[in-house]
């Protein structure tokens, strides 16, 4: 799955409903071209992880920018949601 442009409470709840729709065994969120994300859009991924793990999927982001990074590390998130720079790479890893 792709996202473009910034993931914020404006844009959460029709993203949040394609989420809920997925039931891949892996979901690979490319997120190169999300410029910004606030903290109702981390709160839909961290849901989206919950409810990945206990249905025994897997859920990874792509090609995070330095201010999505930064977020991840200051809410101490980083660590739980795996990421990968490329789509190859992660790919390759899973």
């Amino acid at each position: 799955m792709t996202l473009a442009g910034p993931l914020t409470l404006s844009n959460m709840f029709g993203f949040q409903s394609e989420l809920k729709a997925t039931t891949a065994p892996v979901l690979l969120l490319d997120m190169t071209q999300v410029p910004y994300m606030d903290s109702a859009g981390l709160g839909v991924l961290m849901n989206y992880y919950v409810a990945a793990q206990s249905a025994g999927r897997k859920f990874v982001l792509v090609g995070l920018n330095d201010r999505i990074g930064s977020l991840l590390e200051l809410t101490g998130v980083k660590d739980i949601l795996k990421s990968y720079a490329s789509v190859a790479e992660a790919e390759a890893t899973l």
